[in-house]
Protein backbone atom coordinates (compact mmCIF):
# COMPACT_ATOMS: atom_id res chain seq x y z
CA UNK A 1 0.00 0.00 0.00
CA UNK A 2 2.74 2.32 1.58
CA UNK A 3 5.57 2.09 -0.24
CA UNK A 4 9.04 4.60 0.85
CA UNK A 5 12.21 4.25 -1.14
CA UNK A 6 15.85 5.21 -0.47
CA UNK A 7 14.49 8.02 1.66
CA UNK A 8 17.24 10.47 2.35
CA UNK A 9 16.36 13.81 4.27
CA UNK A 10 18.94 16.53 5.76
CA UNK A 11 18.73 19.70 7.58
CA UNK A 12 21.39 21.61 7.28
CA UNK A 13 24.70 19.39 7.95
CA UNK A 14 22.40 17.35 9.79
CA UNK A 15 21.70 13.88 8.34
CA UNK A 16 18.24 12.46 9.63
CA UNK A 17 17.45 9.77 7.20
CA UNK A 18 20.01 7.76 5.12
CA UNK A 19 18.51 6.06 3.00
CA UNK A 20 14.92 4.22 4.03
CA UNK A 21 13.54 1.58 2.08
CA UNK A 22 10.14 0.62 3.58
CA UNK A 23 6.61 -1.19 2.85
CA UNK A 24 3.66 -0.91 4.76
CA UNK A 25 0.15 -3.17 4.05
CA UNK A 26 -2.90 -2.41 3.73
CA UNK A 27 -4.92 -2.68 7.08
CA UNK A 28 -1.59 -3.36 8.98
CA UNK A 29 -0.84 -1.37 12.50
CA UNK A 30 3.18 -0.47 12.10
CA UNK A 31 4.90 1.36 15.03
CA UNK A 32 8.04 3.02 14.14
CA UNK A 33 10.40 3.13 17.34
CA UNK A 34 13.46 4.25 17.94
CA UNK A 35 15.47 6.88 20.77
CA UNK A 36 14.36 10.51 20.15
CA UNK A 37 16.94 12.10 17.11
CA UNK A 38 16.29 8.58 15.51
CA UNK A 39 14.50 10.05 12.77
CA UNK A 40 11.10 9.20 13.50
CA UNK A 41 8.76 12.11 13.16
CA UNK A 42 10.56 13.22 10.07
CA UNK A 43 9.65 9.93 8.45
CA UNK A 44 5.57 9.93 9.34
CA UNK A 45 6.06 13.97 8.25
CA UNK A 46 7.61 12.64 4.74
CA UNK A 47 4.90 9.98 4.76
CA UNK A 48 2.18 12.15 5.63
CA UNK A 49 3.06 14.94 2.99
CA UNK A 50 4.07 17.54 5.59
CA UNK A 51 7.56 17.29 4.34
CA UNK A 52 9.57 16.17 1.74
CA UNK A 53 12.69 14.47 1.46
CA UNK A 54 15.83 15.57 -0.23
CA UNK A 55 15.36 12.43 -1.97
CA UNK A 56 13.81 9.12 -2.29
CA UNK A 57 10.03 7.97 -3.53
CA UNK A 58 7.13 7.56 -1.64
CA UNK A 59 4.40 6.06 -3.16
CA UNK A 60 0.62 4.82 -2.11
CA UNK A 61 -1.27 2.52 -3.93
CA UNK A 62 1.30 2.85 -7.00
CA UNK A 63 0.84 6.98 -7.14
CA UNK A 64 3.86 8.87 -6.49
CA UNK A 65 2.58 11.44 -4.42
CA UNK A 66 6.15 13.37 -4.58
CA UNK A 67 5.44 14.18 -8.14
CA UNK A 68 2.12 15.68 -7.35
CA UNK A 69 1.39 19.86 -7.04
CA UNK A 70 1.12 21.57 -4.18
CA UNK A 71 -2.64 21.80 -4.63
CA UNK A 72 -3.00 18.54 -5.63
CA UNK A 73 -0.58 17.22 -2.36
CA UNK A 74 -3.21 19.04 -0.29
CA UNK A 75 -6.09 17.31 -1.28
CA UNK A 76 -4.51 14.38 -1.41
CA UNK A 77 -3.40 14.83 2.10
CA UNK A 78 -6.75 16.03 3.33
CA UNK A 79 -8.71 12.60 1.72
CA UNK A 80 -6.45 10.04 2.33
CA UNK A 81 -4.47 11.33 5.45
CA UNK A 82 -5.68 11.31 9.00
CA UNK A 83 -3.36 12.53 11.83
CA UNK A 84 -3.30 12.21 15.21
CA UNK A 85 -0.60 14.28 17.54
CA UNK A 86 0.10 13.85 21.23
CA UNK A 87 -1.49 17.13 22.35
CA UNK A 88 -4.65 16.54 20.10
CA UNK A 89 -5.10 20.29 18.71
CA UNK A 90 -8.17 20.84 18.73
CA UNK A 91 -9.36 24.25 17.98
CA UNK A 92 -10.74 25.65 21.78
CA UNK A 93 -13.71 27.64 20.97
CA UNK A 94 -15.35 24.54 18.38
CA UNK A 95 -17.41 21.87 20.01
CA UNK A 96 -16.34 18.06 19.41
CA UNK A 97 -18.53 18.01 16.76
CA UNK A 98 -17.60 21.08 15.21
CA UNK A 99 -13.69 19.70 15.38
CA UNK A 100 -14.34 16.42 13.88
CA UNK A 101 -15.88 18.24 11.03
CA UNK A 102 -13.34 20.43 9.85
CA UNK A 103 -11.46 18.25 7.52
CA UNK A 104 -15.18 17.77 5.70
CA UNK A 105 -15.51 21.23 5.53
CA UNK A 106 -12.42 21.67 3.81
CA UNK A 107 -12.69 18.57 1.68
CA UNK A 108 -15.78 20.81 0.62
CA UNK A 109 -18.48 19.13 2.36
CA UNK A 110 -21.65 20.80 3.43
CA UNK A 111 -22.74 20.94 7.17
CA UNK A 112 -25.70 18.83 6.75
CA UNK A 113 -23.46 16.08 5.11
CA UNK A 114 -20.56 16.21 7.82
CA UNK A 115 -21.96 16.81 11.00
CA UNK A 116 -24.03 13.36 11.24
CA UNK A 117 -20.92 12.12 10.23
CA UNK A 118 -18.81 13.27 12.96
CA UNK A 119 -21.65 12.38 15.32
CA UNK A 120 -21.80 8.81 14.26
CA UNK A 121 -18.16 8.66 14.61
CA UNK A 122 -18.16 10.38 18.06
CA UNK A 123 -20.87 8.00 18.89
CA UNK A 124 -18.81 5.02 17.52
CA UNK A 125 -15.72 6.25 19.65
CA UNK A 126 -18.40 6.72 23.17
CA UNK A 127 -18.34 10.27 22.99
CA UNK A 128 -22.33 10.35 22.65
CA UNK A 129 -22.20 12.51 25.93
CA UNK A 130 -19.78 14.63 24.65
CA UNK A 131 -21.17 15.94 21.19
CA UNK A 132 -21.04 20.13 21.99
CA UNK A 133 -18.51 20.02 24.50
CA UNK A 134 -15.48 22.19 23.79
CA UNK A 135 -12.00 20.71 24.44
CA UNK A 136 -11.72 22.37 27.89
CA UNK A 137 -14.59 20.64 29.19
CA UNK A 138 -12.87 17.06 28.20
CA UNK A 139 -10.33 14.70 29.78
CA UNK A 140 -7.63 13.92 28.55
CA UNK A 141 -8.43 10.73 26.99
CA UNK A 142 -11.70 12.21 25.53
CA UNK A 143 -9.42 14.92 23.43
CA UNK A 144 -7.84 11.84 21.79
CA UNK A 145 -11.05 10.01 21.07
CA UNK A 146 -12.26 13.62 19.00
CA UNK A 147 -8.80 13.78 17.73
CA UNK A 148 -9.23 10.45 16.57
CA UNK A 149 -12.84 10.50 15.28
CA UNK A 150 -11.60 14.00 13.40
CA UNK A 151 -8.66 12.24 11.74
CA UNK A 152 -11.46 9.47 10.32
CA UNK A 153 -14.28 12.15 9.12
CA UNK A 154 -13.06 11.81 5.60
CA UNK A 155 -12.24 8.06 5.33
CA UNK A 156 -8.41 8.29 4.98
CA UNK A 157 -6.77 5.14 3.63
CA UNK A 158 -4.03 5.44 6.45
CA UNK A 159 -4.23 7.41 9.66
CA UNK A 160 -0.49 8.73 10.99
CA UNK A 161 -0.36 8.93 14.83
CA UNK A 162 2.89 10.64 16.10
CA UNK A 163 3.12 9.82 20.04
CA UNK A 164 -0.42 9.39 20.48
CA UNK A 165 -0.66 8.12 24.05
CA UNK A 166 2.45 10.00 25.23
CA UNK A 167 -0.04 12.77 27.10
CA UNK A 168 -2.21 10.18 28.73
CA UNK A 169 -2.74 8.59 32.11
CA UNK A 170 -2.19 4.83 32.15
CA UNK A 171 -6.04 4.09 31.43
CA UNK A 172 -6.54 5.49 29.16
CA UNK A 173 -3.51 4.77 27.11
CA UNK A 174 -5.01 1.48 27.57
CA UNK A 175 -8.32 2.67 25.77
CA UNK A 176 -6.60 4.45 23.00
CA UNK A 177 -4.27 1.49 22.03
CA UNK A 178 -6.95 -0.79 21.89
CA UNK A 179 -8.86 1.68 19.79
CA UNK A 180 -6.15 1.27 16.85
CA UNK A 181 -6.88 -2.35 16.49
CA UNK A 182 -10.70 -1.75 16.88
CA UNK A 183 -10.28 0.68 14.18
CA UNK A 184 -8.12 -1.68 12.21
CA UNK A 185 -10.73 -4.69 12.69
CA UNK A 186 -14.19 -2.85 12.12
CA UNK A 187 -12.99 -0.24 9.27
CA UNK A 188 -10.42 -1.91 7.80
CA UNK A 189 -7.66 1.11 8.72
CA UNK A 190 -3.95 1.36 7.63
CA UNK A 191 -2.07 2.73 10.95
CA UNK A 192 1.18 3.83 11.24
CA UNK A 193 2.17 4.96 15.27
CA UNK A 194 5.34 6.85 15.80
CA UNK A 195 5.41 6.01 19.77
CA UNK A 196 8.10 5.37 22.69
CA UNK A 197 5.71 3.26 24.26
CA UNK A 198 6.84 -0.26 24.54
CA UNK A 199 3.47 -1.94 25.34
CA UNK A 200 2.20 -0.37 22.07
CA UNK A 201 5.12 -1.30 20.08
CA UNK A 202 4.08 -5.17 21.30
CA UNK A 203 0.77 -4.85 20.32
CA UNK A 204 1.12 -4.10 16.66
CA UNK A 205 1.69 -6.21 13.70
CA UNK A 206 5.28 -5.16 13.12
CA UNK A 207 7.60 -2.40 14.71
CA UNK A 208 10.43 -0.61 12.82
CA UNK A 209 13.30 0.08 14.87
CA UNK A 210 15.01 3.55 13.73
CA UNK A 211 18.49 4.54 14.83
CA UNK A 212 20.85 7.49 13.70
CA UNK A 213 18.56 7.66 10.23
CA UNK A 214 18.13 3.92 9.47
CA UNK A 215 15.80 1.26 10.30
CA UNK A 216 17.86 -1.58 12.11
CA UNK A 217 15.66 -4.30 11.97
CA UNK A 218 11.88 -4.50 10.98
Amino acid sequence: MIEVKNLYKSYGDLVVLKGIDLFIGEKEVVTIAGPSGAGKTTLLQIVGTLDRPDSGSVTFGGKDILGLSSTDVARFRNSEIGFVFQFHQLLPEFTAVENVSIPAYIAGRSKAEAEPEAIRLLNFLGLENRLNHKPSELSGGEQQRVAVARALINKPSVILADEPSGNLDTDNKKELHNLFFELRDKLGQTIIIVTHDRELAGMSDRTINLKDGLIVNG
